[in-house]
């Protein structure tokens, strides 16, 4: 199996894994790799099945995805690792967590939700449709990325944060991001939560109107070792719109634990 490529920073024993929301990619999480590389981490910030330039799996699935983890883990040679999902990438943590809880130390779940409602529901319906009818008219996700990151965002995003998330969410593939929405809205893994036994933290934007911090706080109570950490004025973006912040939170976890 050929791997998909990734970002890499740092050289120390504890490895942390980031895995990318649907609309961006690895270099979505440059605040966090510098970061924690200066503290002595290993940081590696994976770029999905169809991101960075990697071929889409034949058939995408969570599991699938969670196995591709799992087989980067090993080309790594990483047996325990600190995994940090965001949004669709936290779909793909709790997929990897229920199913290989055994190489993890901690897991880190930023903006995500343990379900997303049936996939032929009218809601779920309606997500997809007005996500890819831009998609399907012929743009770009570089045309569209200033829209997404004004509805995505909070008050007062970090600067840099949003030329980051405006190159990350440029540089995705059209057919990628498509097929990633669509996947989406079969996710769930709500029956897991109660399972897992990894130290979890999760953590919310304030003003996140696609996971919101009310929903991740419950969310938080259904894990046993959960941490829960709300960040005052971000949105969905919340390590590229507050990365001080952000870091500052999963650095006292890490340390933690």
């Amino acid at each position: 199996m050929s791997l998909p490529r990734y970002r890499e920073a740092g050289k120390g024993a504890r490895t942390l894994i980031f895995l990318h929301g649907v609309g961006s990619d690895a270099d979505s999480w440059k605040p966090q790799l510098d970061h924690f590389a200066a503290r002595g981490y290993r940081c590696i910030a994976w770029n999905m099945p169809g991101y960075g330039g990697t071929p889409l799996l034949p058939e995408l699935s969570f599991p699938g995805i969670a196995g591709a983890l799992l087989a980067l883990l090993d080309e790594l040679s990483v047996e325990k690792a600190d995994l940090v999902g965001h949004s669709y990438g936290g779909m793909v943590a709790q997929e990897f967590a229920a199913t290989h809880a055994g190489r993890l130390r901690t897991l880190t779940l930023s903006g995500t939700s343990p379900a997303f409602g049936r996939p032929d529901g009218d809601w779920q319906q309606k997500f997809v449709k007005e996500r890819l009818a831009p998609i399907e008219a012929g743009k770009s996700m570089a045309d569209l990325a200033p829209g997404m990151i004004k509805s995505l965002t909070g008050r007062s995003p970090n600067p840099m944060g949003m030329a980051i998330a405006k190159q990350s969410i440029g540089q995705v593939p059209a057919q990628t991001f498509a097929a990633g929405i669509r996947l989406i809205v079969t996710f769930d893994r709500r029956d897991a939560l109660a399972t897992l036994r990894v130290p979890t933290l999760v953590v919310a934007g304030e003003h996140d109107t696609n996971a919101p911090a009310e929903m991740m706080q419950r969310m938080a109570g259904k894990i046993r070792k959960a941490e829960f950490a709300c960040l005052p004025a971000a949105g969905h973006l919340a390590n590229l719109e507050n990365p001080g912040a952000f870091n500052a939170a999963l650095e006292r976890f890490l340390a933690a634990h």
